[in-house]
């Protein structure tokens, strides 16, 4: 069986009414002649290096917070949670779960750079609720290699969430553990709702 994403995502309204040059970016007639995405991704970036001025922040997050969230297209955590460049640590994966490298960054975001506050967001509409360990299982036999991670699908959002400020609540590394939060991000409206943790 080969492996390819069950559905494709559709795209978040908002996005789909801001034509790509507006967003910085070559339009698809202008795309053709300017080759790969990322050629058109490192356009952009001269553009904004060219305006781009040193801001001569620290490394350490102005909040001391690190949030923890699916790498989905659709969420933009900055802008959801009212942050600016230089606020907290962004760390985001498939499915935004509390994996052992999830765990490493935000180990080295705490006992080294500072952070002491935990923010955790899933999505609705997450490509995790429709998979399973049968992916790993598929994939092995595709490329004659078995993954050695997990695909940490789930099928309750919520409780996934709960999972997640767990994880980081019971870990041995982590310094800061007492202000650690969970939410459900709703793509279609923009709004976080927070999960209570388990008892």
């Amino acid at each position: 069986m080969s492996i390819s994403a069950s559905q494709p995502m559709p795209p978040s309204a908002d996005r789909a009414a801001v034509p790509a040059g507006d967003r910085g970016l070559p339009c698809s007639n202008e795309a053709e002649s300017s080759g790969t995405v990322t050629d058109r991704l490192v356009e952009a970036n001269r553009r904004y290096a060219a305006a781009f001025t040193d801001p001569g922040m620290d490394a350490r997050p102005v909040l001391e917070v690190a949030v923890v969230a699916c790498m989905d297209a659709r969420l933009d955590p900055h802008a959801a949670l009212g942050l600016e460049l230089g606020d907290c640590h962004t760390i985001r994966n498939a499915g935004g779960v509390v994996t052992d490298d999830i765990i490493r960054s935000l180990t080295i975001s705490q006992r080294a750079l500072g952070t002491r506050s935990v923010v955790l967001i899933h999505h609705t509409g997450c490509g995790l609720l429709n998979l399973t360990e049968d992916f790993r299982h598929d994939l092995a036999d595709e490329v004659g290699q078995r993954p050695t991670w997990a695909v940490e699908a789930f099928r309750d959002l919520d409780e996934d969430v709960r999972q997640s400020m767990q994880r980081v609540r019971t870990s041995p590394f982590l310094l800061h553990t007492d202000d650690v939060r969970g939410f459900v991000f709703d793509v279609t409206t923009g709004l976080l709702r927070e999960i209570e943790p388990r008892p």
